[in-house]
């Protein structure tokens, strides 16, 4: 999201019967249950700041402002006014900044060795981040300065701000980082502002997923083969789940049937709070299969390692009878929401996320449309074609805005990246997110790692011994390129001091009026 992302996934389907769901990257997870287990300490300090920036970055009619919150972390941090250190900038997603400084540990990992600064931005309409407090969310006309464009715009205003304590300023290179929807933002701060920033890791960054780019089965072909890598006939149960469910709940029998099967907060009692539960069941499907990481994270739930392989334990023989099916598939995914015993019930109409899934809806409603369907036949899901008009609809039931389907396309150039440099696009295949995602590599400074053990931005995450060696060669490809990158801003600066001074128009009067004086 991470990261960002599932509930670009969430408002295709709500726009598509029978799907309706809710989340948000991306790109986003969590729907959450019942009780959670207190978390453990924060690993990873940093002193909170705060930064005034323009509510429209590109109007000349309005100047106020708004408190934008970032993070800052100078342990590391090399001072040395010949060779600064770097800054290390993670572009916030769509959530709390607190959630992804904590869960980027590579940056953590790396700053001492690079001597660098780290800091993390929050996103506008996310977290702390409100541009018009309470009433942010309340109408369009507040609404309207949640962009990409926007966000970018205040990423470079708190990179100004930090780097205006240097003396001189301009001498610390500024390499992004980010993962998810955050990744793409990291690619496109690069491709914006050049000038500013000297490189970018953009990890699980889906910047091909735009409407016309990517197939838009693409996305749950890849959940579906990553549950069938773990057992053949785990997707293929999961596949025939859907209709099961739904011919148990068309009696009252079988409604009370699934609520105790579940252990349901509320009891099922109408069609739309089945529709909850098999989109809830969706959005965990997909949010197991973005963390699939090789040991136990916390990052969109508490999972056990491997989490698929856990979901698919109960599956792994073909189930043919129908209430026999329902056991298994909660017994099954009950990894996903209460892997630690500590969930009393579920709760699917319910998110502790600290994602923010009704600002991304609004994205996904404007800028970041992602078409998704899915056939039910080459995938596990129900059948859900995608409909650009009743998508569209949907948006406008929901936020009065109508969606611009190739908005980021046209804004940061889709598949034709050829113009842009360093940048480093790298996509795990056990992502769904690598549908959308830069595979291959367009020249020697925009470069693709493929990470064949890969989850959602692993690599991104902090190192750990069970990381599988195609994560740990993808960061020492991280590394190579920010050392290069560092390398050619610190070319680059010395050989440009000076060089922007207007050449004298008049020597020989200069000189007389010097000898002069």
């Amino acid at each position: 999201m991470d990261t960002t992302m599932t509930t670009s996934r969430a408002a295709a389907r709500r726009a598509l019967q029978p799907l309706i769901a809710v989340l948000a990257l991306a790109l986003l997870p969590l729907a959450a249950a019942g009780v959670r287990e207190p978390q453990e300490p924060r690993p990873y300090q940093y002193v909170t700041k705060y930064i005034n920036v323009p509510v429209d970055h590109f109007s000349f009619a309005r100047n106020d402002t708004f408190k934008l919150r970032y993070l800052v972390n100078d342990t590391w941090w090399e001072r040395d006014r010949r060779k600064p250190g770097p800054v290390f900038f993670y572009t916030g997603n769509e959530g709390d900044i607190e959630l992804f400084a904590q869960n980027t540990g590579f940056m953590w990992d790396i700053a001492a060795e690079f001597g660098a600064l780290l800091v993390f931005a929050e996103h506008r309409y996310y977290g702390q981040s409100m541009p018009f407090g309470d009433k942010s969310y309340s109408e369009p006309k507040y609404l309207g300065y949640l962009t990409a464009q926007q966000a970018l715009a205040d990423f470079v205003d708190v990179i100004r701000e930090v780097r205006r304590g240097q003396a001189p300023p301009r001498t610390s290179p500024v390499i992004a980082f980010g993962g998810s929807y955050g990744g793409m933002l990291s690619a496109w701060i690069r491709q914006k502002y050049p000038h500013v920033v000297a490189g970018a890791i953009s990890a699980s960054a889906p910047v091909l997923m735009s409407a016309g780019l990517t197939p838009c089965d693409a996305f749950t072909r890849i959940v579906t083969s990553v549950f069938n890598a773990e057992a053949p006939n785990c997707a293929g149960n999961i596949r025939r789940s859907w209709a099961a469910l739904r011919n148990i709940s068309r009696t009252d029998a079988g409604k009370a049937f699934l609520s105790k099967t579940f252990g349901l907060r509320s009891a099922l009692r109408s069609a739309g709070d089945v529709e909850a539960l098999l989109s809830w069941l969706n959005e965990a499907y997909t949010n197991v299969a973005m963390a699939n990481y090789p040991y136990p994270a916390d990052f969109l739930g508490n999972m056990p390692a491997f989490p698929v392989r856990e979901v698919c334990k109960p599956l792994r023989q073909k189930v043919a009878k129908q209430e026999d099916l329902a056991k298994a598939i909660f017994s099954g995914i009950s990894v996903y929401f209460n892997y630690t015993g500590a969930a009393k019930n579920l709760d699917v109409n319910n998110s502790d996320s600290q994602l923010g899934e009704n600002g991304w809806d609004f994205q996904a409603c404007t800028e970041m449309v992602m078409p998704m369907c899915s056939d039910g036949h080459f995938d596990m899901f129900e059948r859900a074609p995608w409909d650009e008009a009743s998508y569209a609809a949907g948006c406008f039931a929901r936020w009065k805005v109508h969606p611009q389907f190739n908005l980021t396309r046209w804004e940061f150039g889709g598949r034709n990246l050829q113009g842009s440099s360093n940048i480093v696009f790298s996509n795990g295949l056990l992502d769904p997110w690598t549908a959308g995602g830069v595979v291959r590599s367009i020249s020697d400074t925009v470069v693709a790692v493929t990470i064949p053990e890969g989850a959602h931005h692993l690599d991104l995450r902090a190192a750990n011994e069970a990381d599988p060696a195609s994560v740990r060669n993808a960061r020492g490809l991280h590394r190579e390129h920010i050392t290069k990158w560092i390398k050619q801003h610190r070319r680059g600066y010395h050989a440009g001091d000076g060089s922007n001074r207007l050449p004298d128009m008049f020597p020989q009067e200069a000189a007389s009026a010097e000898h002069e004086s």
